[in-house]
């Protein structure tokens, strides 16, 4: 029995399609436009700023689930990751991957608090497309990634609170860009995005178990 030569759905890249012309990428154009629809219909519904976000946050992080499941499965290991440290560069740099075409810009941990971590991103795809208009001056649209994240750890085992922060770049603080949406940003960005990670308590306390 001769053995189908069509991939499974399941192993194509995240992002592609079959599609005629192309390779089947999706557009920033046309994420940009379904993911500026999708604050707008929250932002109808809320409230409040915080409101706003948390929504955003809820509908990243089934994303997440979805996402973690994903890469296992393509990983083919029965093993999981078990190590706070190992968890977060495969968010930063697999899941990452997978999602935006790149690693995050960096990883970095706090100085002042040993359960907060910082992924940084200089050129987040839902902000870079995406207005804000000055009434909604302190909203972070980024929610969105910060929920992805939320769920990717969550689904892993490390329950960790994570927000999306704009953080003004520093003098002569400039990213190095790799991602094809270089060419097309419409002003150079001011601020980056900066993804909190806190992480609950048992979670510290079980990694801290297994270096003894």
């Amino acid at each position: 029995m001769q053995r189908s030569s069509n991939t499974n759905i399941l192993d194509r890249p995240l992002g592609r399609g079959g599609g005629r012309g192309g390779d089947g990428n999706v557009s920033l154009s046309a994420f940009a436009y379904l993911y500026s629809e999708l604050v707008q219909y929250h932002q109808g519904r809320v409230a409040s700023i915080s409101e706003l976000e948390r929504r955003l946050e809820s509908a990243g992080y089934g994303v997440g689930l979805k996402v973690l499941e994903l890469l296992a499965y393509r990983s083919r290991e029965a093993k999981r990751e078990t190590r706070l440290m190992s968890i977060l560069h495969f968010v930063s740099s697999s899941v990452w991957k997978a999602l935006f075409g790149k690693a995050a810009d960096s990883l970095e941990r706090s100085i002042d608090h040993a359960d907060e971590f910082m992924i940084v991103d200089y050129e987040p795809i839902t902000s870079t497309f995406v207005s804000v208009p000055s009434d909604f001056g302190q909203l972070s649209v980024d929610a969105y990634i910060s929920g992805i994240i939320a769920g990717v750890l969550d689904g892993a085992g490390f329950t960790a609170r994570v927000t999306a922060h704009s953080v003004t770049m520093e003098e002569g603080e400039k990213p190095v860009s790799t991602s094809s949406s270089a060419a097309s940003t419409p002003l150079p960005r001011k601020e980056k995005a900066v993804f909190l990670v806190k992480f609950a308590q048992e979670v510290l306390a079980r990694d801290a178990a297994l270096e003894r």
